[in-house]
C-alpha cells in the first residue's frame, strides 16, 4: 500500500513500524459548535483508513482527540453564561451523534485536553530546561522557534521569509515574533490550571503534542488532520515534540483536501456554511458519506445540493443492483451453465481493481469507479436471457454479495438492506419533492385492482395520474415498486 507522505511530498509504500501494529492519532474537533462537512470531510477519510488498514491485516490503534479548553469554547461559554467544560461536553456529544449517523467508527482512544494537563506541563519543563523555552513576566510561555534548526520542514516554509512578514504586537513579551505560546497565563473568568508559571492554560499546538505522546509510542506511524492544520499547528507539533524527545513525531503526515461549496471556500461570514445537520435535513446520511468519498482524499471537493442529487442517484444505482441480485437469487432454479468467458475475467478485473485504487494513495474515487463497472457488469448478467438459472450467474451472484459485503466494511456504504434503503430513500425524496405519500398509495391499490379485474383503461389511467405526480411505478414478480421519477 502507498500513502502520500505530506513530508516527503510524495507517495512512499506504507509499512507500520512495529510489523502488523499502526499508531494513528489525527487532530479532533475544538468543542465550540456543531460539526460542519468539513469536519465530516476528515473524520470519514481516517475512518476508511482505519477500516482499510484493518482489512489488510493490521490491527490498528486509532487516536483523535478532543480540544476542550480554548479561546473559542471560553468565548462562547462567556455568552451564554455557562462553563467552558459544560460546552465542551454538549458539543462532544453533538460530535458523537453526528459520525454515529455518518457511520464513523469511534476512535479507540479519544483523550480530551483537560485529561492531560499534568504531561502538558512536564513537557513544557523539559522544553525550558533544553533552552527550547521560555516564560516570560506575565506568566505566558513561549517555544524558541529558532531553537529547533528543522521549522518549516512540513509545511516547506523558510523561517527568514517567515519572520520578514511577522511583527511582534503592543505588550507581547515574545524574544522573537514567529514564537508561539505554549502556556498561556489566565485572564480574568478563563478556566485555569496552576502551574510552576503560575495560573493558566495550555496552548492549542501543545496539546497534540502531549496527547499523542501519552497515548502511542513516538514515532507514530501516522499523524493526520485536514490540510489547513498543516501549518501553524503541525509544523509546531513537530518542533516542541522533536525539541523534547528527540525523535521523529510521525513517519506519515496525511491530510484531506478541503471542502468548498458552490467552488467559493465555507464560511460564516459569505452565508454558506452548512454544517452536518444542515445537510442531513434533506438528504440521507450514507448519501453524504458516499458524496464524500467521491473525490480523492487530498483533492479539493465542491459541495452543493445539486451534487448531492448525483450522489443519491449513484448510489442508488448500487443498492437497485445489490436488490435485483438478491432477489434472482431467490427466485431462479439453478441448472448447469456457465457465464462467457470475458464476463468473468472483467468481474476478476473489477474486483482487483477495487483494491489496487485503495492501496493507491487510498483513492476511494477509483475504487468507486471499479463498484459502478461490476454494477453494470452484474446488470448485464442479470438481463441476459440467456443467462438465466445458469450455475454459473449464482457463482457470480454470490461472488457479487461477498464483494459488496467487503465494500461496506472497508467504505462504510452499501451496507444497509438494499429494499429498506431504497425505501427510506423514496420516501426522502418524496418528502423533498413535495409528493402526497397517501395520494401515491390510494392510486397504487386503485391500480392493484383495476388490474387483477382486469380493467387496463382504469389501471393505466391511474398510472398516468401518478406519472403527473412524478412517480414512476415499477413491476416486478415480487409486485409494483413506485420511486420519483
Amino acid at each position: 500500500m502507498q500513502l502520500y507522505n505530506t513530508m516527503t511530498r510524495r507517495k512512499e509504500i506504507f509499512e507500520p513500524r512495529i510489523p502488523g501494529k499502526v499508531g494513528m492519532y489525527a487532530c479532533g474537533i475544538t468543542a465550540y459548535d456543531l460539526c460542519h462537512i468539513g469536519h465530516a470531510r476528515s473524520a470519514v477519510v481516517f475512518d476508511v483508513l482505519t477500516r482499510y488498514l484493518r482489512s489488510k491485516g493490521w490491527k490498528v490503534t486509532f487516536v483523535r482527540n478532543f480540544t476542550d479548553v480554548d479561546d473559542k469554547i471560553i468565548a462562547r461559554a462567556n455568552r451564554e453564561g455557562k462553563s467552558s467544560s459544560e460546552i465542551a461536553e454538549t458539543y462532544i456529544a453533538a460530535f458523537h451523534e453526528d459520525m454515529d449517523r455518518l457511520n464513523v467508527c469511534r476512535a479507540d482512544v479519544e483523550p480530551r485536553a483537560t485529561e492531560y494537563i499534568p504531561a502538558m506541563q512536564d513537557l513544557i519543563r523539559r522544553l525550558v530546561e533544553a533552552g527550547h523555552a521560555y516564560a516570560v513576566a506575565s506568566g505566558d510561555v513561549y517555544f524558541r522557534v529558532r531553537s529547533f534548526p528543522g521549522y518549516g520542514k512540513l509545511s516547506g516554509r523558510d523561517v527568514d521569509d517567515l519572520r520578514s512578514g511577522a511583527r511582534i504586537a503592543i505588550g507581547e513579551e515574545k524574544e522573537d515574533p514567529l514564537d508561539f505560546a505554549l502556556w498561556k497565563a489566565a485572564k480574568p473568568g478563563e478556566p485555569f490550571w496552576e502551574s510552576p508559571w503560575g495560573k493558566g492554560r495550555p496552548g492549542w499546538h501543545l496539546e497534540c503534542s502531549a496527547m499523542s505522546e501519552k497515548t502511542l509510542d513516538l514515532p507514530l506511524d501516522i499523524h493526520g488532520g485536514g490540510q489547513d492544520l498543516i501549518f501553524p499547528h503541525h509544523e509546531n507539533e513537530i518542533a516542541q515534540s522533536e525539541a523534547c524527545t528527540g525523535r521523529e513525531l510521525a513517519r506519515f503526515w496525511v491530510h484531506n483536501g478541503f471542502v468548498q461549496i458552490n467552488s467559493e471556500k465555507m464560511s460564516k461570514s459569505l452565508g454558506n456554511f452548512k454544517t452536518i445537520r444542515d445537510i442531513l435535513e434533506q438528504r440521507q446520511p450514507e448519501t453524504l458519506r458516499f458524496f464524500l468519498l467521491g473525490k480523492h482524499y487530498r483533492s479539493p471537493i465542491d459541495f452543493s445540493f445539486e451534487s448531492m442529487d448525483d450522489a443519491e442517484r449513484a448510489l442508488k444505482r448500487v443498492y437497485e443492483c445489490l436488490r435485483d441480485a438478491e432477489e434472482a437469487s431467490r427466485r431462479e432454479r439453478w441448472k448447469p451453465g456457465a457465464v462467457p468467458a470475458d464476463m468473468a475475467d472483467e468481474f476478476e478485473a473489477l474486483e482487483k481493481g477495487f483494491f489496487e485504487a485503495m492501496d493507491d494513495d487510498l483513492n476511494t474515487a477509483g475504487a468507486l469507479g471499479h463498484v459502478f463497472g461490476m454494477v453494470r457488469l452484474m446488470n448485464r448478467v442479470l438481463e441476459e436471457k440467456a443467462l438465466r438459472g445458469k450455475e454459473g450467474v449464482k457463482i457470480l451472484l454470490t461472488r457479487f454479495h461477498t464483494l459488496a459485503e467487503q465494500w461496506a466494511a472497508i467504505l462504510g456504504v452499501f451496507g444497509s438492506d438494499p429494499a429498506a434503503f431504497l425505501e427510506e430513500l423514496r420516501d426522502t425524496r418524496a418528502l423533498r419533492s413535495g409528493v402526497d405519500r397517501d395520494k401515491v398509495l390510494s392510486l397504487l391499490a386503485e391500480r392493484a385492482q383495476a388490474r387483477a379485474a382486469r380493467d387496463f383503461a382504469r389501471a393505466d389511467a391511474a398510472r398516468d395520474e401518478l406519472a403527473a405526480l412524478g412517480v414512476a411505478v415499477r413491476d416486478t414478480p415480487s409486485g409494483a415498486f413506485w420511486d420519483i421519477a
